[in-house]
């Protein structure tokens, strides 16, 4: 069975993309969190992962880090990862490899906390070209597939990779307007996208870096995590 190494729920918007796509696809794994920032953690991230960094994917004693390498490994041993079709699943590799090395902005100014709700103070020229690029993407798939996932009837990796988005929409206040909002709304009602925020909020670590991150931008705060 496969083992996935992941960090704080809340936080790591990188270890959600193979942990959500794993359990929508209903591919058993076993996970291993270690949060952020406790006492003894950068040496278990070093002693588990190449890269000191998370996610990693354990399949035996075979390691696989970065979250776009993972999802290609499950691909090869999986069905549903990418879509059947050839032109959805170039589509969807194009998408998913944008938002692996893309978006800076929406990442510097919108860092990750499903259990909080922030009002920021201004969004950056940068901010908004994200959001104006990721509304484009968004409509361009449902339309061309005809959803409701972006590559067609099936959650597939695309829709992992874009799982952290709809969190920072929520947590930001973010609005695209119509199907994105829509589509945004459909990730955060999945059952296993449920089940993460739900563990998030009972999280009891709060990571110093993580929480400066949040509140640099911000005008308001609001906290629902309950521990």
């Amino acid at each position: 069975m496969y083992t996935l190494v992941i960090a704080n729920k809340n936080y790591s918007s990188w270890s959600l993309r193979p942990w959500v796509l794993l359990r929508t696809l209903r591919i058993e794994f076993e996970e291993r969190l270690i949060p952020f920032g406790e006492p003894g953690s950068a040496a278990l991230f070093k002693s588990l992962s190449p890269t000191a960094r998370v996610p990693c994917l354990h399949d035996g004693d075979w390691r696989v880090w970065d979250s776009l390498a993972i999802v290609e490994y499950l691909a090869e041993r999986h069905a549903g990862v990418w879509p059947t079709d050839s032109q959805a699943r170039a589509w969807a590799r194009s998408a998913a490899a944008e938002m692996h090395s893309g978006f800076q902005a929406l990442r510097n100014e919108c860092s990750m906390s499903c259990g909080q709700r922030v009002v920021l103070r201004t969004r950056s020229k940068a901010l908004e070209s994200d959001l104006h690029r990721i509304s484009v993407v968004w409509q361009d798939g449902l339309s061309r597939f005809g959803g409701p996932f972006l590559a067609g009837k099936q959650f597939t990796a695309v829709d992992a990779f874009f799982a952290p988005v709809a969190y920072r929409f929520q947590t930001y206040g973010i609005e695209l307007g119509g199907v994105c909002d829509e589509y945004a709304a459909r990730l955060r009602a999945l059952p296993a996208m449920q089940e993460w925020y739900e563990a998030a909020l009972i999280e009891p670590w709060r990571e110093a870096a993580h929480e400066q991150d949040v509140a640099a931008g911000a005008a308001s705060i609001t906290d629902l995590r309950r521990v």
